[in-house]
């Protein structure tokens, strides 16, 4: 066996001599596969496990909804921030050891967040969360292509099979735990489940420490200051009580700290992401399809749901049920997908996702604004697994795109990667909060299809990367425990 550098730990498969048996080797790689894919799982629900029992923890500290949504928005500002910077900590540290300080972390914050005599508490507990989680989407898509380098897609459909999975198991969890043991209980719940998915990386995932450069500190402020700032506009854009020239004068800081980062860091040895890899072609467009991505399923998130309970007139729980189907089918698919761009040009696959979140946006919204239409929720329904089937067709070629690019061989550029999905994620929250209530679905999904659109033009922009041959017979066997995943 070989043992990789840090910079090339990504590249390559372990080779074994003829004659040697595989399976304890393979065996103890799908632990390891299956422990991270429960990493991605634990920190997809703790994104989304109290939104059900808001009013519950608004009650229990007789403070407002409005306020109170702030220990979900606090989780995702930190959770976006901070990507950049785990990432590189994890090329820093070594991707196994920073993974596991950042589960240690996440179980304190859970039994603080339990304890919360108020609510500000709670928003600081959540805070930590979303720092915590914030190590895992880049860490883990790292780890996942170096023990498997030659299964990338196939581990990149995992990861978004395992995002999928959350994205449905944290709202009904956290509503049912709620119903049967109190708000509080989720965390405690989630806490065992932290501690076990704690043992299981420890156990199955093989460490080698990584190396990377020190950390460019005015770059690293620039890039998370200017990001937050971006962020936290996009968040008040639709708080009344946020003065619309504070929103405005947040959100061009922001872009000027950015613009500040690629000139401190263009050139710079030090650099913690060099400008050049941002813009390459595979990493910015793989970027750009995530973010578009995003913003359609951040807007589906919210406003389906609204839309069935305000508009409808369904319950909480048959709105749930129903809004199941967009989760259910981005985990159902995404294997699929996986299999598919084995065989095909990931970037059509890519492309034909965008395709199919356009039109299913459109659709969509078309069959919500009909008053006459009949059958509305079935079709609604049947929509949505559609559009969870988009969103799994640009995913899975995304993410792999991201992990192929040169960018994509720190844990810093997939951190960068990552923030920019969940920048998605947040603008299309603020895009529902703009304008549901105010105007028709038709105009609210046609925001999304607008979007997608543009990821679809940013597909065609700049040389197309070449494509490396695909492995004449099967996939090979996956790294050994003790064998550097970082």
């Amino acid at each position: 066996m070989v043992v990789r550098s840090a910079g090339s730990e990504a590249r390559g498969a372990a080779s074994y001599p003829s004659g040697v048996d595989h399976r304890g080797a393979s065996s103890a790689g799908a632990l390891a596969k299956y422990s991270l894919l429960g990493v991605t799982v634990l920190g997809t629900m703790s994104n989304n496990i109290i939104n059900v029992p808001l009013h519950a923890i608004a009650a229990d500290f007789d403070r407002s909804i409005s306020a109170t949504v702030l220990a979900v928005s606090a989780f995702v500002l930190v959770l976006a921030v901070a990507m950049p910077l785990t990432g590189w900590l994890g090329d820093r540290l070594g991707r196994k050891r920073t993974i596991l300080a950042a589960l240690v972390l996440m179980l304190a914050a859970q039994l603080a967040a339990a304890a919360a005599p108020n609510l500000e508490f709670l928003i600081g507990t959540r805070a930590v969360q979303g720092l915590a989680c914030s190590a895992i989407p880049p860490l883990v898509m790292g780890m996942l292509v170096t023990l498997f380098p030659d299964r990338r897609f196939r581990m990149m459909a995992a990861w978004a099979a395992a995002n999928g999975v959350g994205q449905a198991l944290g709202p009904p969890v956290g509503g049912l735990v709620s119903e049967v043991a109190g708000w509080r209980a989720i965390f405690l719940v989630m806490s065992v489940v932290t501690a076990l998915i704690l043992v299981g990386v420890w156990r199955s995932v093989g460490s080698r420490p990584s190396e990377a450069p020190a950390l460019h500190l005015r770059g690293a402020f620039l890039l998370t200051s200017g990001t937050g700032l971006v962020l936290v506009a996009l968040t008040a854009v639709s708080q009344p009580a946020v003065p619309v020239v504070v929103d405005i004068g947040a959100a061009v800081l922001g872009v000027l700290l950015l613009v500040g980062y690629v000139l401190v860091s263009r050139d710079n040895p030090r650099a913690m992401i060099p400008p050049r890899l941002i813009v390459e072609s595979r990493f910015l467009r793989s970027s750009l399809a995530a973010f578009s991505q995003m913003f359609v399923l951040g807007t589906l998130l919210v406003v389906i749901p609204l839309y069935l309970t305000d508009t409808l007139g369904l319950s909480s729980g048959a709105a749930g049920l129903l809004f199941f189907a967009l989760p259910v089918s981005m985990a159902a698919f995404a294997p699929a997908v996986g299999r598919l761009v084995d065989h095909a040009q990931p970037r059509t696959v890519l492309r034909s996702g965008l395709v199919v979140l356009i039109v299913g946006s459109l659709v969509t919204g078309l069959v919500a604004t009909d008053e006459e239409s009949v059958g509305r929720v079935a079709a609604v329904c049947a929509l949505l697994l559609l559009l969870g089937a988009g969103v799994a067709m640009v995913q899975t070629p995304a993410a792999a795109g991201a992990t192929r690019s040169p960018a994509g061989q720190t844990g810093a550029a997939l951190g960068l990667f990552n923030m920019l999905r969940f920048s998605g994620s947040t603008a299309g929250t603020a895009w529902v909060a703009l304008t549901f209530g105010r105007t028709d679905m038709l105009v609210v999904l046609t925001g999304c299809a607008v979007v997608a659109a543009l990821g679809l033009l940013v597909s065609f922009v700049g040389p197309n990367p070449s494509e490396p041959a695909r492995a004449a017979s099967g996939a090979p066997a996956p790294v050994p425990p003790g064998a550097s995943t970082g």
